[in-house]
């Protein structure tokens, strides 16, 4: 991408600046980042369970909270990747979503 500010999507000639193209990388970098976290912790638990050792099950209660938040913190970070890209597209086919959506899924069924 070298010598422009903008770069092609595939398919339909939609340009997308770098700044977006870059909150996006940041956001899947993220995610990764704590995908990789929640691996170490998964074995952990497993490594504590497998023990049956009271101290270190009771340790467990805290991993799977941190897991448990790690978790809302990489739906959080898709479900605001989802509204970056589906709010010029709303907004251009005159939908008015009112604000944020939230993360409730829109099932749009065809009607024949």
């Amino acid at each position: 991408m070298e010598g422009g500010d903008t770069f092609s999507v595939h398919g339909n000639g939609n340009q997308v600046d770098n700044k977006a193209f870059h909150a996006v990388q940041k956001s899947f970098v993220q995610v990764q980042s704590i995908l990789n976290q929640n691996r170490l912790l998964i074995n952990e638990i497993n490594q504590n369970h497998e023990t049956m050792i009271p101290d270190n099950l009771g340790r467990n209660v805290g991993l799977i909270r941190e897991l448990n938040n790690n978790i809302r913190r990489v739906v959080d970070l898709y479900a605001d990747l989802s509204l970056s890209f589906a709010g010029p597209t709303e907004a251009s086919s005159g939908g008015d979503s009112g604000g944020k959506l939230g993360h409730k899924r829109v099932r749009h069924v065809n009607e024949s």
